[in-house]
């Protein structure tokens, strides 16, 4: 079960770089990030799809230098935020 959660995470990451514009390569640390923002936001009534593209936009958006967490990011970046949800189609 595992190794089908990090395969699904792989190729969820590559997906994602594909779907927000030019291909973007996610680094295994951008997967941990995205991974984790998923996880952070499980219980937001979203479906594992919006979850995904929505912390792949704003893993995106962010510095390679940022060393806070994509959830400690969104709270101070509301602007990123709403770009990132209207992108990824979170329903309230």
């Amino acid at each position: 079960m595992k190794a089908n959660i990090t395969t699904f995470a792989i190729l969820s990451a590559v997906l994602l770089g594909f779907a927000s514009g030019p291909a973007l390569a996610q680094s295994p640390d951008d997967i941990r990030w995205i991974n984790k923002c998923v996880a952070d936001n499980k219980d937001e009534k979203q479906t594992q799809e919006v979850l995904l593209v929505y912390c792949g936009c704003m893993n995106n958006k962010m510095g390679t230098n940022e060393t806070r967490s994509i959830t400690e990011y969104e709270k101070t970046n509301p602007g990123t935020t709403e770009a990132c949800a209207k992108q990824a189609g979170w329903k309230a």
